[in-house]
C-alpha cells in the first residue's frame, strides 16, 4: 500500500427508515405524529429517488452499495454523478464523519476535508481560534498550524475579521476560511465537496488553482466533488461516476465525463403525451460526442396527423441567463431535403466550431410551416458545454449579440 492512498472494499452505507433513529427523541415523536396524521415525513431527505421508489417496505435505504476502488497517492480524482448518487456520503465515510454499514476502507495519511459550510468550526470562537481548532481536528500539531497561520489568513481574504467570532461571518466567509485551512495544512489527502460553489467567482478560481497546485506541486491526493464538468476536466486525472449508490465507472476523466453526459437525461427531452391533434415535437436530443469536440449537433423528432407541405423547424440557443446566442431554421439555412413535404420525421442541425465558452445553455424549438407555428417549446432542453475556450481574436469574430453561424440541416 506504499503507493496507495485509499483502498475501498465492498463499501456500503445504509440508513434506517421509519419513525425512529432521527437522532433525538423529540424528532422521533414528531416523525411518528406526522405519520399518524397522514402527513409527509418532516425529516425525509430528497435524494436517490430510484431507491425510494423500489424500496417498498424495506426499512433500509442504501446510499452506497458494494463500492470497490483504489486511489493512488498523489492522484487527483473527480467524483461525479446526479444528486443523490452517494457522492457526499462517500466523502463523509472517507473523512471519518460517518462509518460504513458494510465493507472496509483503508486510508494512508491524514485527511483534510471541506464537506459543508462551517464544518469543524465553533460559532462562538474567532476565525483565528477556529483555525487552530480545525487543525487540531485534522490531527495537526500546534507548531504545524502556526507555521502556516499567516498564509492561511492571507489566502482566506478575511484578515480584517480574523479575530471576530465566526457566527458573524457570511456563508462565503465561512467557506473562504475553511478552504484556506484545509488546503494549507500538511495533510496527505484533501477532500473537497461542492461547497466551493458558495464562494464568489474570483474565489472559486483561486481555490481551483490551489487544488491544482496541491496536487501537481505538493504531490497530495485530492478528491473533488463537483457538478462543474469543466473544473473536473481541468483538475482531475481520473474520475469515478456514481449512479444510485453504485460505482458505474472509474477511469480517465474525459472517458468518465463523456459517459456521464451521454447518460444525462438533460441531453434529451421526450414528449410522451398521447394523442395527436396537430403537428407535435416529440423528442429533442443533443449529441454529446459533438459537444466534447466543440461542435453542436441536435436532432428533433416530430409527428403530424396530416402532411406538412412546407415544413419549417427552428432552433434558438440561449445562455443560462436567457440571452439569445444564435438561431437557425429551414428558411434561414436550408439543407438536404428540407423543402420536401413530410408527415413524421427527424430534422438534424449540425454546426461546426461553435464559438461558446464553457457553461450551461438552453435550447428552444419550434415546428411550423409557411403559414403558422404548430408546436413551440421554449427553453425545452438544457446542456452543459465543457472545456470551451473560445477566443474571439482566434476566430476573427467580435461577439456582440446573436452570432451568425453556418448551420447545416437535414430532414429525413
Amino acid at each position: 500500500m506504499s503507493n496507495t492512498a485509499i483502498i475501498a472494499e465492498q463499501l456500503s452505507k445504509a440508513y434506517l427508515l421509519g419513525e425512529i433513529s432521527t437522532g433525538t427523541l423529540s424528532r422521533d415523536l414528531e416523525r411518528w405524529w406526522a405519520k399518524a396524521r397522514g402527513r409527509q415525513d418532516p425529516f425525509l431527505k430528497i435524494g436517490n429517488q430510484e431507491e425510494q421508489k423500489t424500496s417498498g417496505k424495506n426499512d433500509l435505504s442504501w446510499s452506497l452499495k458494494d463500492l470497490n476502488f483504489e486511489i493512488k497517492s498523489g492522484d487527483t480524482v473527480g467524483i461525479i454523478g446526479r444528486n443523490g448518487a452517494g457522492k457526499s456520503t462517500l466523502l463523509k465515510i472517507l473523512s471519518r464523519v460517518t462509518l460504513p454499514t458494510n465493507g472496509t476502507v483503508k486510508i494512508r495519511g491524514r485527511i483534510a476535508s471541506l464537506l459543508e459550510v462551517g464544518t469543524g468550526f465553533h460559532p462562538d470562537l474567532t476565525g483565528r481560534e477556529n483555525i487552530f481548532l480545525n487543525g487540531a481536528i485534522m490531527g495537526m500539531r500546534k507548531a504545524e498550524i502556526k507555521k502556516n497561520l499567516d498564509e492561511i489568513i492571507a489566502f482566506s481574504g478575511v484578515s480584517r475579521y480574523i479575530d471576530t467570532p465566526v457566527k458573524r461571518y457570511s456563508s462565503g466567509m465561512y467557506v473562504r476560511l475553511a478552504f484556506a485551512v484545509a488546503a494549507h495544512l500538511d495533510s496527505e489527502i484533501l477532500v473537497v465537496d461542492e461547497v466551493l460553489a458558495v464562494g464568489d467567482a474570483a474565489f472559486q478560481k483561486k481555490c481551483l488553482g490551489k487544488i491544482d497546485d496541491v496536487s501537481k506541486q505538493q504531490g497530495r491526493t485530492v478528491l473533488f466533488v463537483s457538478h462543474n464538468m469543466d473544473a473536473i476536466m481541468q483538475l482531475c486525472r481520473h474520475s469515478m461516476l456514481l449512479q444510485a449508490g453504485r460505482l458505474h465507472s472509474f477511469a480517465n476523466t474525459r472517458e468518465v465525463v463523456n459517459t456521464y453526459l451521454q447518460q444525462d437525461s438533460e441531453l434529451f427531452v421526450e414528449d410522451r403525451t398521447p394523442g395527436l391533434e396537430r403537428p407535435k415535437i416529440r423528442r429533442v436530443e443533443v449529441d454529446p460526442t459533438y459537444l466534447s469536440k466543440g461542435h453542436f449537433k441536435c436532432t428533433i423528432s416530430f409527428e403530424s396527423p396530416f402532411l406538412i407541405e412546407q415544413p419549417n423547424i427552428g432552433l434558438v440557443m440561449k445562455t443560462a441567463t436567457g440571452s439569445p446566442i444564435f438561431g437557425t431554421n429551414f428558411n434561414l439555412h436550408p439543407g438536404n431535403n428540407t423543402g420536401k413535404s413530410v408527415r413524421n420525421g427527424q430534422a438534424t442541425v449540425t454546426i461546426m466550431d461553435v464559438p461558446l465558452y464553457s457553461g450551461l445553455y438552453t435550447i428552444s424549438i419550434y415546428l411550423g410551416d409557411e403559414g403558422q407555428n404548430y408546436d413551440e417549446k421554449p427553453d425545452h432542453l438544457t446542456f452543459e458545454l465543457i472545456s470551451g475556450n473560445y477566443s474571439p481574436a482566434n476566430h476573427d469574430i467580435n461577439i456582440i449579440g446573436p452570432v451568425k453561424l453556418p448551420a447545416s440541416w437535414t430532414l429525413s
